[in-house]
């Protein structure tokens, strides 16, 4: 979506700590640890707010910037953090991510061969998207080698199983939408979005995106910028 996106806005897309492309991970995790390393790229860049879009972890963090008072607006992607209190099942999919890690490492120095094929792109995109025939190969294998390379995936998912998550949602006054697919795996809907919709945020602008998974912007890369796009131009 970068290229159309910065068409109209000058685009800051920072890796997070403990990620590919982001700073290792040093120290215990935190609640804020995430957040101030955001801050710390918004400030290095100039922005004092700006228009957020995250998925998933992406778009929990891009909330948790929106109540300390940084962004503009908010896309939130399938954010993750939003199942009902009293819902264990968010250990079952913490559990998950380490041992995708694994896996992902094990195919990871094969990735430029294994997205040559539909088979290989399918297993690729099995947990995050429904249509994947449209998506390059060479992304798909940067992505693979980016979750085998996420070194912070153990240490983060054991903090978020143990202290949870939370939100300062009050403090959150500029516009929101949220957008989830119907066929997401990862974060099912709408059991994975229940305190948003409850608690949280239930008067935000809410996108369901039929027949799609926990990645729109791989799923449908077009229809996720105009949903993006037209919540920054209002």
């Amino acid at each position: 979506m970068l290229p159309r996106l910065e068409r109209h806005h000058d685009v800051l897309a920072p890796a997070l700590v403990g990620h590919a492309g982001g700073s290792p991970l040093r120290g215990d995790v935190t609640h804020d640890l995430l957040p101030d390393a955001l801050e710390h790229a918004l400030d290095e860049a100039g922005f004092e707010t700006a228009h957020i879009v995250g998925n998933s972890l992406g778009g929990y963090l891009a909330l948790q910037l929106a109540a300390r008072g940084r962004a503009r607006s908010v896309v939130a992607l399938a954010p993750g953090g939003g199942w009902a209190k009293g819902d264990h099942s968010y250990r079952d999919t913490l559990d998950f991510f380490p041992e995708l890690h694994e896996q992902v490492k094990t195919i990871a120095p094969h990735a430029d061969r294994l997205t040559r094929t539909p088979e290989g792109k399918r297993r690729a995109t099995l947990h995050t998207t429904v249509n994947y025939e449209h998506i390059p190969a060479e992304l798909l294998a940067h992505l693979t080698r980016a979750v085998a390379a996420c070194d912070g995936v153990v240490p983060m998912s054991e903090f978020a199983k143990r202290e949870g998550y939370r939100l300062e949602a009050t403090n959150i006054t500029c516009p929101v939408r949220i957008v989830w697919g119907t066929e997401d795996r990862m974060l099912p809907w709408p059991a994975a979005a229940r305190r948003y919709l409850d608690d949280w945020l239930p008067h935000a602008d809410w996108v369901e995106l039929e027949g799609v998974g926990h990645s729109p912007q791989l799923d449908v890369p077009l229809e996720t910028s105009e949903l993006i796009l037209g919540f920054t131009q209002r």
